[in-house]
């Protein structure tokens, strides 16, 4: 991550150092706090935001389904998104909106705690490496479940449900793996540890279903579509964990790791260890859609 000079915080544009909470924020104590993760692209017509207004969609959704407060509609935070990033003089950038509750109350109650909206853009690179872009990453199957929907909401993007996804992320690195994927309660596949799961086997092309706990990815429902035009078919379904381990291919999706081939998992080899056709053609389908190279897409990128 590279700092920023500047940070929006209901508002205003403060300095990189000035963006401060109180200690009794309330999302500090319990989690209370929805978040989207955007990434704008360097292209030849100049810097584009991907997906803007479905982002930001999605974080009025997950406010709305976590009974969180918005100060600001999702149509004003895309101007204010776009102004983050002429402000900090960025041409590609990684976009991070975080809508917490703050103080007025340190109980579980949260009636009398003010909401605030909150900004960041900054430099970041390839979330799991350039290697593992081109030669794919290790991945564990994690003893973390997913949260589930009857404990937290799945399709939205609440701070606190990522706990669990911080334990399985850090538990893999500590058994020297590069990622988590997580099963659901029923034993099922559900995501990474903040990711879509794609698997292919003999050529079809499988991920898990809403049902199986995931949050609906927009990069994920990105490569559905850009495979769909190329007269790949993607079968959202129930996908069984030995499913993984008899897969010719597997590939992760996400704002973050964008399309990132796993190579081995739990030290078994993925098809022959090397990203196979499908994810190299999911991996350039997608470069080109940000970069602006595929007419049929134009309107995915929203331009500063």
């Amino acid at each position: 991550m590279e700092p920023a000079a500047k940070i929006w915080t209901d508002g205003e544009f403060v300095d990189w150092g000035d963006a401060t909470v109180h200690f009794l924020t309330h999302a500090l104590h319990y989690g209370t706090a929805v978040f989207e993760g955007i990434r704008a692209y360097s292209t030849p017509a100049g810097t584009a935001v991907f997906r803007h207004s479905e982002h930001m969609a999605r974080l009025d959704m997950s406010a709305r389904a976590y009974g969180i407060p918005m100060g600001w509609s999702a149509e004003e935070l895309v101007d204010v998104n776009k102004e983050l990033l002429r402000v900090n003089e960025l041409e590609s950038a990684y976009i991070r909106p975080l809508v917490f509750l703050g103080e007025g109350g340190i109980g579980i109650d949260t009636t009398n705690n003010e909401s605030h909206t909150y900004i960041a853009a900054f430099g970041w690179g390839a979330y799991l490496g350039e290697e593992g872009i081109q030669n794919g990453i290790t991945a564990m199957v994690s003893s973390w479940r997913r949260i589930s929907h009857n404990d937290f909401i799945p399709t939205a993007k609440g701070s606190g449900g990522y706990l669990t996804s911080v334990l399985a992320k850090n538990e893999s690195k500590r058994l020297g793996f590069g990622e988590a994927i997580m099963l659901n309660d029923s034993g099922s596949v559900s995501e990474g540890s903040g990711m879509n799961l794609f698997a292919i086997s003999n050529g079809k092309v499988t991920t898990p279903q809403v049902s199986s706990g995931i949050l609906e990815g927009i990069t994920r429902n990105s490569v559905i579509e850009l495979l769909d035009s190329e007269g790949i078919e993607v079968r959202e379904t129930e996908l069984a964990r030995g499913a993984l381990y008899a897969a010719d291919e597997v590939f992760i999706t996400g704002t973050a790791a964008e399309v990132t081939p796993i190579r081995e998992i739990d030290g078994r080899p993925v098809g022959t260890g090397k990203p196979g056709p499908v994810t190299r053609k999911a991996q350039e389908l997608f470069a080109d859609a940000v970069a602006g190279k595929l007419p049929q897409f134009a309107h995915w990128l929203d331009y500063i």
